[in-house]
């Protein structure tokens, strides 16, 4: 840097040219901020989604999605709803990112004041005592007060690219806690589906467990009789102990989906245990979901916003960087009192009062502020890629979960069915092995086969739940598209 600077020393001393720089530096005020202005991305969203074909259309039908904000209530379930609002309060993660809307409002402020002059106070005393060989021994006082004022004028925008990008970080920072939000929801009600679906399967092999100890009881009786061999109650036996040995393992996942659950709620490990001990059943999936279209996902889901207001950001850096290429202009001036007395202070000679303008400019730095504008436009380049990505990303979460969901009722349907007809053939296989038509092999094979099929239709039923939440959250659901980040206002 090479500073050139014009400094009158008062301004109202005749002779210094302080007019015709504060002319010139003012008739540059309107000068439009360097660098490039941001437009949003154009995105290239298909206009429906691939996946709503007439075996998912009659699940997820192509209209306005609503008010996805609080979509939880629509499973009808009022302990996940009061578990989620609870999640809202206290999750550690969401505190976090509403401290970084905090933080990015208070960077923001720290980005405007820039625009505004700066003033200091200052009062002074002094008291010199000469030497005798020097002074003779004479003591002089000075005493001074008054203001000291600095102003950087924003000529080429660099300080209002700066607050551009402070804007943009600020509602990136927004989207960011809405993002957290939506993940949270989910999250809360994925761990408490899991919760559910291991509590069913827990029932299921207890009843199981209740249905082969009836039948090892039978082959007992039978064996005492002398109608079977002591074959059978050993089978019997070893099939009632297997269905016994998985309960500890679903006792001990139930255990883990709670303290999952616990902790996304701020609590410790086992104080949710008497809430989710009682009798609950898997939330019911509703018998059509409207899903909108790509369009309403990209203006829905926070992430995206997140994503697209980095890329503002980062394209007004691209002006800041640009701006310290060029000349900046300073005022300072201070004015003031000045007196050997105290008591002088209040008199007009006292007054003191100066003003110094300044021009610096960049003559030679081997190409750095060069690059430094390179740099950042690579940066905003990154920026505007990764948006590209989210987008993309987005979409694909829409189409795995219509998929999913849609793949999921599909079984559902079968493996309901299956069951039905495998708990019949059970209980005629019991039958028949009572009355000595069948051998005890058919009746386990059965029984093997009503518990294997529970299972999967338990599992399935809490999967096409989880699938539910999971297109909730592709679509962005879990915050309201009406709320924004906190106002700003600049203020001097």
């Amino acid at each position: 840097m090479a500073p050139l600077f014009l400094t009158p020393r008062y301004m109202h001393t005749p002779g210094y040219p302080w007019r015709p720089l504060l002319l010139a530096t003012f008739s540059l005020w309107g000068c439009a901020a360097v660098g490039p202005d941001y437009h949003p991305p154009d995105a290239d969203v298909p206009s429906g989604w691939s996946r709503l074909d007439p075996s998912t259309l009659r699940m997820a039908q192509p209209v306005a999605p609503g008010d996805l904000s609080r979509w939880w209530r629509g499973l009808n379930d009022p302990l996940l709803t009061e578990l989620v609002a609870e999640a809202l309060r206290a999750n550690p993660d969401l505190r976090s990112a509403r401290a970084s809307v905090r933080e990015s409002r208070a960077r923001r402020a720290v980005a405007a004041s820039e625009r505004f002059p700066t003033v200091d106070a200052s009062a002074n005393a002094s008291r010199t005592d000469a030497s005798e060989g020097s002074g003779g021994g004479e003591s002089r006082e000075l005493f001074s007060a008054g203001f000291d004022a600095s102003w950087e004028l924003d000529i080429f925008g660099g300080v209002r690219r700066g607050v551009e990008a402070a804007d943009a970080e600020l509602e990136a920072t927004w989207a960011d806690l809405q993002a957290t939000q939506v993940s949270l929801a989910a999250e809360v009600a994925s761990s408490y589906v899991e919760v559910r679906a291991q509590q069913a399967l827990l029932g299921i092999a207890r009843s199981n467990l209740a249905t082969q100890s009836e039948t090892l009881q039978l082959t007992e009786w039978r064996d005492q009789a002398g109608l079977v061999s002591s074959q059978d109650v050993a089978q019997a036996r070893s099939n009632r102990e297997q269905t016994r040995a998985q309960i500890p393992v679903l006792e001990t996942n139930l255990a883990a989906a709670e303290y999952s659950l616990e902790i996304l709620l701020a609590r410790a490990p086992g104080t949710l245990h008497p809430r989710l001990a009682g009798a609950g059943d898997l939330p019911a999936v509703p018998a059509q979901i409207a899903v909108g279209i790509p369009a309403d996902t990209l203006r829905q889901r926070p992430d995206l916003r997140a994503a697209e207001r980095t890329l503002a950001a980062e394209t007004a850096r691209v002006g800041v960087a640009e701006a310290a290429r060029y000349p900046s202009f300073s005022l300072s001036g201070s004015i003031g009192l000045e007196a050997l007395t105290l008591g002088a202070l209040g008199n007009t000679e006292a007054v003191t009062n100066s003003l110094f303008a300044g021009i610096t400019a960049p003559v030679f730095n081997a190409g750095r502020l060069r690059a430094q504008v390179e740099i950042q436009d690579a940066v905003r380049e990154q920026a505007l890629y990764a948006y590209q990505r989210a987008v993309l990303a987005a979409l694909q979460d829409v189409e795995n979960a219509l998929v999913d969901l849609a793949q999921n009722r599909d079984r559902r349907e079968a493996l309901t069915n299956a069951v039905g007809a495998a708990r019949d053939a059970a209980e005629l296989a019991r039958l028949r092995y009572s009355t000595g038509l069948i051998d005890f092999q058919s009746v386990l094979d059965s029984e093997r086969n009503v518990l294997l099929l529970e299972e999967s239709l338990a599992r399935n039923r809490a999967d096409e739940v989880l699938a539910l939440i999971s297109l909730y959250k592709a679509l962005g659901g879990g915050w309201s598209t009406a709320e924004s980040p906190p106002a700003t206002k600049d203020t001097p």
